[in-house]
């Protein structure tokens, strides 16, 4: 019962799937694209309108494809454009929308452009990338400091200049103020929105411009904090979040504009992400939504700090329209974090309700369905490159990109016939699709109910959102479209709390044991007002 009158993607749920991990069609160990394209069914029936596939392109994977080496092509390890062509057609037969990551902060070492960057000063793509003469000591040109570690400059004898990188030295910085970057960028764009994709996630957006005077960064005030990188040690004032980048995503927006009913996202991160968020998807000439990391990193999930993420968007014309997720390729599993000494199995099903009744769009991450909790990587087993070079201080992405479990049965889970990539989690097994497929009460079955009571709701979907008073950590709220009202409720805490209304409310869904508006711990409720006696 969706609004006709809005764009597809308002309100949408997207099913986030990291190729090298949902299934292995070969038998290399490594997830595909046809793997991903065999799975499209149960993706379908999980309700959710879209699929977001992190990168798949050309690359040498020393970022596992944010290192991108060819925007126009996809990595051999998972398969070819024809594949993707399959992949999309599958998906647009399923009702699902194709949306695919976008990196224009920087490249690959090994890309094209930067081999002939690198080659002279002055050479057709000499300034496509970040290059600077060195101090008269040789020392870097500033202090900016690199996200994984070290130095945000590394030294190329061939040029006789650093060149910028704000992660891995292998993935130099693009010079995205150059009108030629910027007209490269619009052809890549329009290369996969004639392939039939629909929209973009962009991938650390407020990093892709830099100050061009190279000025150094302040420093960061003391606060207390534990700090295991030299970037934390700074304010990134001059290295990142140039106000150019809302121009450039005008840009962006009229290339979207010449196509149909297409979807762009923006990745941001950073201590003033709500301020950038908003400026990159202010009005109608911008990007569609911004996705934030409020929850991502977050060590607990209380009702106040749910309340001051969402207050930061209200519902007027010129805020902008927010995404919101719990779990992604970045960040622990959610369960993990939040649940303590609750049920994760009780957590999980309030958990997926709570993000169902969120105002924007919402991100499920594969396996978030299931309750995946986060897996222990030995560190001889560890492919994330920060997470080694921090070694033991920085928690591994990589116990969040473990391979997906289909069979319970299988010494790999399904995912493969060989050894993958990344240890299985043990700890899967027992929650794999076809154990949950087989539960009728499983949170597999829950989550497509939860999904189905969402898109059957245009007050979920894209209604207003107000909060009301409650106890201790009970959080509620209401979502308002047209003549539909609905309450929101969820215990977020370790004890049960209770609530009085003046009105009579019936239940929708409810999850956790709630009965006559007494909740206990980690349990939840949407509820429609009673229709009155008669």
């Amino acid at each position: 019962m969706t609004d006709s009158n809005l764009p597809w993607w308002r309100g949408a749920a997207i099913y986030q799937i990291y190729p090298r991990s949902f299934a292995d069609s070969n038998g290399d160990g490594i997830g595909d694209l046809p793997g991903i394209t065999a799975h499209l069914p149960y993706v379908a029936s999980l309700g959710v309108d879209a699929i977001w596939l992190s990168p798949f392109f050309r690359s040498p994977m020393r970022d596992f494809g944010y290192d991108v080496s060819d925007y126009c092509d996809v990595d051999p390890i998972f398969g070819t454009l024809a594949d993707f062509d399959a992949l999309v057609a599958r998906a647009h037969e399923l009702g699902l929308r194709v949306v695919i990551d976008q990196v224009w902060a920087h490249t690959s070492d090994e890309h094209g452009w930067f081999a002939e960057s690198r080659s002279s000063r002055d050479n057709a793509k000499a300034d496509w990338y970040v290059w600077a003469d060195p101090k008269p000591d040789g020392s870097p040109p500033n202090n900016w400091q690199s996200v994984f570690g070290g130095p945000a400059w590394t030294w190329d004898a061939r040029r006789g200049q650093y060149y910028m990188h704000q992660f891995l030295r292998e993935q130099p910085q693009l010079h995205l103020h150059h009108p030629q970057v910027q007209q490269s960028v619009f052809d890549i764009i329009r290369f996969w929105l004639d392939r039939g994709v629909d929209g973009f996630r962009i991938d650390a957006i407020n990093h892709s411009m830099h100050d061009p005077l190279l000025r150094d960064n302040p420093p960061a005030p003391e606060d207390g904090k534990v700090r295991t990188r030299p970037f934390d040690f700074q304010i990134r004032k001059y290295s990142q979040s140039h106000p150019d980048i809302p121009l450039f995503l005008e840009k962006v927006r009229q290339v979207f504009d010449e196509y149909e009913d297409r979807f762009t996202v923006a990745e941001v991160g950073g201590e003033n992400s709500d301020v950038e968020m908003k400026a990159f998807t202010q009005g109608h000439r911008r990007l569609n939504t911004a996705y934030g990391f409020d929850f991502l990193y977050a060590p607990e999930l209380t009702a106040d700090f749910l309340r001051t993420a969402l207050a930061k968007w209200p519902a007027r014309t010129d805020a902008g329209w927010p995404s919101w997720a719990f779990e992604n390729h970045d960040a622990p599993r959610a369960v993990s974090r939040w649940a303590g000494a609750i049920d994760p199995d009780a957590y999980c099903r309030m958990k997926m309700l709570l993000l169902a009744c969120l105002r924007g769009n919402i991100f499920l991450y594969y396996g978030e369905e299931l309750g995946l909790p986060q897996v222990d990587i030995a560190f001889e087993d560890l492919q994330d490159p920060e997470a080694i070079a921090n070694w033991p201080l920085t928690l591994s992405r990589d116990g969040a990109r473990t391979p997906m479990p289909w069979r319970s049965d299988a010494p790999y889970l399904g995912f493969s016939e060989v050894k993958p990539w990344l240890p299985v989690g043990e700890s899967h097994r027992a929650l794999a699709v076809d154990v949950q497929e087989a539960r009728p009460d499983s949170l597999l079955h829950w989550t497509r109910r939860v999904l189905a009571l969402r898109n059957g709701s245009p007050a979920l979907r894209a209604g207003a959102i107000q909060f009301l008073e409650g106890a201790d950590e009970l959080l509620l709220f209401e979502r308002t479209h047209g003549n539909e009202r609905l309450l929101c409720a969820f215990n977020l805490g370790n004890r049960a709390a209770a609530w009085t209304s003046q009105e009579k409310w019936r239940p929708l869904l409810s999850t956790g044991g709630v009965e006559k508006l007494m909740f206990p711990p980690a349990s939840g409720m949407v509820a429609r007002i009673a229709d009155p006696p008669g």
